[in-house]
């Protein structure tokens, strides 16, 4: 996805985090579990939770207005939300959380790939605007995790947070080329469906860890590479990784095989827990903020997820200025 007539350009970032914080000690008051225990396995230390009347879509709607507040826009041309929590089987969540934004009328879908929703939501706006179709996308990528998590399931009650991330794709760019979405990659394997669902007819997620884990690393180094070599970089030209906030171990995993030092990988998962397709963006704003990230810089995004799908970008960092809701 290198070719096209326009630039895509990553033009404003937002996110949206519930106000309410669950600590491992909260947990552990209720769960056979500990702080320790939790914190050694995953690299979580307190995640979100949405209040019970918090929706998917309001999530979204304030993150995706900060991601046009940090763009200085008011509008785009297509809202895309990347989910696995819709508010309903039917309709679509996006047209929703447009409206929410004073969009009505524009266009707007869901995208649906687990914990890789970001990044296909991004390839797909990126071909989007190179391709004439759009001058304008907001890719959302909003979880309520806690409406499909059991909250009796140590395996899973411990991982997963609310959250929303979004940002702005824009055509054109500055002549440096900062922000400019560089290449995409995605790909799924069916045969691993099961390890991370909802069953039919079932309310909770249910997940293979151990297997998660052994499928994830190799499919998301295998996946970082191929988008790096894209572009001509070298793991040691890449400025910042910023992998699916999952798991501490599998993002130490990924960039140990990458031959990336600690510090120019990216990892807010220890405040945030596993946050699905709004870990990346929610990733990108922590480490904007703190200085993590300059404009130019290259940086690759990689995450693996539920179906089984993975996925990874190239871009130049811009100059932008997170907004948080």
């Amino acid at each position: 996805m290198s070719d096209g007539t326009y630039t895509a350009t990553l033009t404003g970032l937002g996110t949206c985090l519930p106000a309410r914080t669950v600590t491992n000690d909260d947990l552990a008051r209720r769960l056979d579990t500990s702080h320790a225990w939790i914190h050694s396995r995953t690299g979580i230390a307190r995640r979100r939770v949405a209040d019970p009347g918090t929706g998917t879509a309001e999530l979204a709607a304030a993150a995706g207005s900060a991601a046009l507040a940090s763009a200085g826009r008011t509008s785009c041309d297509l809202v895309l939300v990347a989910t696995t929590t819709p508010d309903r089987a039917c309709p679509a969540t996006a047209p929703r959380v447009a409206t929410a934004m004073g969009l009505t009328g524009t266009a707007a879908f869901d995208l649906s790939a687990v914990c890789s929703g970001f990044v296909y939501g991004l390839s797909v706006a990126t071909a989007m605007v190179r391709a004439g179709t759009c001058a304008s996308v907001l890719v959302v990528g909003a979880e309520r995790y806690s409406a499909i998590v059991d909250p009796e399931d140590r395996s899973t009650a411990v991982i997963f947070g609310d959250g929303a991330g979004a940002v702005l794709v824009e055509r054109g760019g500055d002549p440096a080329g900062r922000g400019a979405v560089l290449h995409t990659e995605l790909g799924s394997d069916g045969t691993g469906e099961d390890l991370i669902t909802v069953p039919p007819g079932e309310r909770y997620l249910r997940m293979e860890g151990r297997e998660v884990y052994t499928r994830a690393v190799p499919a998301m180094v295998g996946s970082a590479r191929r988008v790096a070599e894209a572009v001509g970089w070298l793991p040691g030209d890449i400025d910042a990784f910023v992998g699916h906030q999952a798991n501490l171990r599998i993002l130490e995993a990924v960039a140990k095989r990458l031959d990336l030092p600690p510090e120019r990988v990216v990892a807010n998962i220890e405040d945030v827990g596993n946050t699905a397709a709004a870990s990346i963006p929610l990733a990108l704003a922590w480490a904007a903020d703190r200085g993590r990230l300059a404009p130019g810089d290259r940086v690759v995004l990689t995450a693996f997820g539920g179906g089984l799908t993975w996925g990874s970008a190239a871009l130049l960092w811009p100059d932008v200025r997170p907004v948080h809701h």
